[in-house]
């Protein structure tokens, strides 16, 4: 009796299962495959990104003790830059133009410039990411110097752009949060010597020529011709974005010259998406310009001030050379379309304060915020009113 009622609960089990879950069948009794909704593509989102720059890095003669370390017998400038930090950081990409060498040997500064290498490492620290190199000071040292300037800054991890080793080309391409974003840098000549190109009145060696990108305002129009190039060769080398560094104007002008207005609008009609510029040593305009050819908006920097020098109202009697800026863009990219969708501007107004402690100078870089009331370093030195002032 127990073999009988057991076959017959599982016959009834069976047939349960056949009324609650039956075959699928074609017309023909054939089963089927059960039926699938179609997949959809996830809907693509734009790329946000943040940029953000900053101008002259310069190491002027007290400069240097004030960041030796008696106890370590070594040179740290990661106070420079402890109260920005949090704004280089917290962009997807930093630039900065390091306007001095590592050549190595005994450190110097103006005029000609050499800093301890120890600056690289702070830079990369502080949360840069690209030290651009084309400006009046890389032959500082030669072309050693020049060379060994870009080995040192690749070491603590920074990219470099402007000037370049053999066999490199005359463009920088990072990726960036899946974006190829091209680099293109150029730095200005002083009058030609006996037909040779000079920078700070020093003639440029033929094997430095190729080594560095330079216009001159002499042949500015055949010169323009190699930034479109080299902004059309970043392109086909699969950059998305094309960001211009310039090194150009005049020292201590507070606004932009015809020259670099020019420049400015023809790199834009080139393909620039952005355009960061120094020299003058003191902050000019910035400006949103537009591609006649296309309506895109690309910001304008032209001049971002010194980031940090020695520069100030004691030493040359112009309070306007210890201001700066990091210069901010934001922009939302679609990568499906290569089309910038949204692009803003800003920037963060900066003020270097130097003040004596245990008996050496302290440099300091101090964010004109909602901070500057309690920044540490304004309180030590008691300079509010100053920074207040530049502000």
């Amino acid at each position: 009796m127990k073999k009988y009622y057991i076959i017959l609960a599982a016959v009834i089990i069976a047939v349960g299962l056949f009324i609650i879950l039956p075959p699928l069948l074609h017309e023909e009794g054939q089963p089927t495959e059960p039926s699938q909704s179609p997949v959809t593509e996830p809907e693509e989102k734009p790329i946000s990104l943040s940029i953000c720059a900053a101008g002259d890095v310069m190491v002027h003669k007290p400069q240097i003790p004030a960041q030796y370390d008696e106890a370590t017998g070594t040179y740290n400038f990661d106070n420079n830059f402890e109260y920005v930090k949090k704004y280089i950081e917290e962009a997807d990409l930093a630039l900065c133009n390091l306007e001095t060498t590592f050549a190595g040997g005994r450190y110097t500064g103006y005029p000609v410039f050499n800093a301890p290498e120890s600056l690289a490492a702070s830079l990369k620290k502080a949360g840069f990411d690209v030290a651009l190199t084309a400006n009046n000071h890389i032959l500082d040292k030669g072309l050693s110097g020049m060379k060994r300037t870009l080995e040192i800054a690749r070491e603590e991890g920074l990219e470099t752009a402007g000037t370049y080793l053999e066999g490199e080309k005359d463009y920088t391409i990072l990726d960036v949060k899946g974006v190829k974003i091209g680099i293109v840098a150029y730095l200005y000549e002083t009058p030609s010597i006996n037909n040779s190109p000079t920078i700070n009145g020093n003639e440029i060696s033929v094997e430095a020529s190729g080594l560095l990108n330079t216009f001159n305002y002499a042949t500015l129009e055949e010169d323009m011709q190699g930034v479109k190039a080299s902004i059309q060769n970043a392109r086909a080398d699969g950059a998305d974005i094309v960001i211009c560094y310039f090194h150009w104007g005049e020292e201590y002008q507070r606004s932009p010259n015809e020259y670099q207005q020019h420049m400015a609008q023809e790199a834009v009609s080139y393909g620039a998406d952005m355009i960061f510029a120094s020299h003058p040593h003191v902050l000019q305009g910035m400006e949103m310009l537009t591609d006649e050819a296309t309506g895109k908006k690309v910001p304008v920097f032209y001049s971002m001030g010194n980031f940090i020098s020695n520069q100030r109202l004691e030493t040359l009697d112009n309070r306007y050379t210890e201001q700066g800026i990091i210069a901010e863009v934001r922009l939302e990219y679609m990568k499906s379309s290569g089309k910038i969708l949204s692009i803003q501007m800003n920037a963060v107004p900066t003020w270097v304060d130097k003040y004596k402690k245990g008996g050496k100078d302290v440099y300091t870089i101090v964010p004109l915020d909602e901070t500057m009331e309690t920044n540490p370093s304004l309180a030590e030195s008691g300079h509010l009113s100053r920074a207040k002032q530049a502000l």
